[in-house]
């Protein structure tokens, strides 16, 4: 029987290293038009993200904006071709199934990270005070209504960045989805929403390489997302 060491490795190789064999690569007359697509829905998308999170937390506008911008991703998404689910190794080493337990448990591990992480944030005003005004959306406004949209936008930022924009990329679409990620959350004037985007970018990217599809990543991100939300205010409370 493996230790814990040795049953963490082989599960980050299973969800992050190893492909599924079997992905199904676009057509070229399809790749052209993806590409022009996930252009112009890029560019479109970076700004509504970065007007969306300098609205003043428990303005109505704020909701209007963020569903604005899932709108953006989920429609550039659907118009640049077709999004496959893609599957994920098993623990039996049988046929691949969709990653669903397994990306519930990556996602775990990533949000588990970056609470630990916020209890040293805490402690330091300069990087906890942006994460405050950040999360002030969710303290001041509905809880129930930011939680719905944190969903859909976990959604619609796969369906583009690992579904239609990683599907786009010749060569390189590990480092360049997540580049291009990292860079919409710029505008926010958070640091350490940046510092997670380049994070959560890296693995779903990874996760996408090896399923072939958008499922993975979908899951993982919204396991985060959603943790981060309910969990993050009460774990940097516990150390003011």
């Amino acid at each position: 029987m493996r230790g814990p060491v040795a049953e963490l490795r082989a599960f980050l190789d299973a969800a992050l290293v190893r492909p599924v064999p079997g992905a199904v690569a676009d057509p070229p007359g399809t790749q052209i038009r993806r590409r022009v697509v996930v252009g112009l829905t890029l560019v479109v998308g970076a700004v509504v993200l970065a007007w969306a999170l300098r609205i003043r937390p428990g303005d109505p506008l704020f909701y209007a904006a963020t569903l604005a911008l899932a709108a953006v991703w989920a429609a550039g998404a659907v118009l640049s071709g077709p999004l496959r689910l893609g599957r994920g190794h098993t623990r039996r080493g049988s046929t691949p199934d969709r990653p669903v337990v397994q990306s519930l448990a990556l996602g775990s591990l990533l949000l588990a990270l970056f609470l630990a992480g916020a209890l040293v944030v805490a402690r330091l005003p300069g990087l906890r005070e942006p994460v405050d005004d950040l999360l002030d959306h969710a303290r001041y406004g509905s809880l129930p209504v930011v939680l719905a949209i944190t969903v859909l936008n976990g959604v619609a930022e796969e369906l583009y960045f690992r579904g239609a924009l990683y599907a786009a990329l010749p060569s390189h679409a590990i480092g360049v989805t997540t580049i291009l990620y990292t860079l919409t959350t710029v505008g926010s004037g958070v640091p350490l929403l940046v510092l997670a985007a380049a994070v959560v970018g890296v693995v779903t990217a990874l996760q996408r390489r090896v399923t072939g599809g958008i499922l993975g990543p979908v899951i993982t991100h919204i396991t985060w997302s959603t943790g981060m939300l309910l969990l993050l205010p009460p774990v940097l409370d516990l150390v003011r």
